[in-house]
């Protein structure tokens, strides 16, 4: 059994407080600063994945976030976790262990996808954003599905089992990009296959491991704080939390459920 300290209790109370009031709505307002559109049909969501490693090496947890580019239609300038959309070929990349089931049975609520692939996209785009590897040593068997052929020169089979899912986010109809993502949280001592540090990329720049609280401090989109938020809840209190929020658009307005 893992003790916490106090001072690490103290950490999770303050962000709790300063979190609960961002919390009241979970999408950047249109008036926000962001590229929004009107007068023209809005985009469908396509699936994307995410990735949010946290380490416990220190006094306070720190999660991984790096700055999007500012010539970016979607979210520029702000800090996020490494993620993307979907390739049609990541659910075909061999893996050396799959998902929890539970973690699985969630994935596949209103979702025609294999679960599997929401995992393998968030490993990858974590790999190509920071160089960051969520795998074990083995062979990879057959031709890499495009995407994977570092993987398969390396030698490293991604490893599914780490990820959990922990929030689903469909992007407001007024963006000029939109995506349906899956937010996975994952513990970057067990998952990742060695201790490298995370390198800037044409996608990501500034990349830092920080605390919850430092992290607040950033440029972040909304549902970026929301997910902060439910990591707070879930590193607080392991085996408590509710099922991932589901944050979407209704035609009342934005609506959050739990899968």
């Amino acid at each position: 059994m893992t003790l916490r300290h106090a001072p690490v209790r103290l950490a999770f109370a303050e962000l709790a407080s300063k979190v609960s009031a961002m919390l009241k709505r979970a999408y950047d307002k249109e008036e926000d600063g962001d590229v929004v559109i009107k007068g023209v049909p809005s985009p469908r969501p396509r699936d994307a994945a995410t990735l949010i490693l946290v380490r416990r090496d220190q006094t306070q947890p720190r999660v991984l976030m790096g700055k999007r580019a500012g010539t970016n239609t979607f979210m520029p300038d702000k800090y996020v976790f490494p993620g993307g959309r979907v390739d049609p070929k990541d659910g075909k990349a061999a893996a050396s262990e799959e998902l929890h089931p539970e973690v699985e049975a969630k994935l596949r609520v209103q979702s025609r996808r294999a679960p599997r692939a929401f995992a393998l996209t968030a490993i990858r785009e974590t790999f190509e954003e920071t160089g960051l590897i969520v795998g074990r040593s083995g062979e990879m068997p057959g031709a890499p599905p495009p995407g994977w052929e570092e993987f398969h020169r390396m030698q490293i089979a991604p490893v599914l089992s780490p990820l959990v899912f922990i929030g689903r986010a469909v992007t407001p109809p007024y963006r000029p990009k939109r995506f349906d993502a899956r937010f996975f949280m994952a513990e970057a001592e067990r998952a990742l296959i060695d201790e490298r540090p995370p390198v800037d990329g044409a996608e990501l720049s500034d990349l830092q491991w920080v605390t919850l609280a430092d992290a607040l401090k950033l440029d972040l989109p909304s549902v970026t704080r929301f997910m902060l938020g439910e990591i707070g809840e879930r590193l607080d209190k392991p085996g408590t939390v509710q099922g991932p929020p589901f944050l979407r658009w209704s035609r009342g307005g934005h609506a959050t459920d739990r899968l």
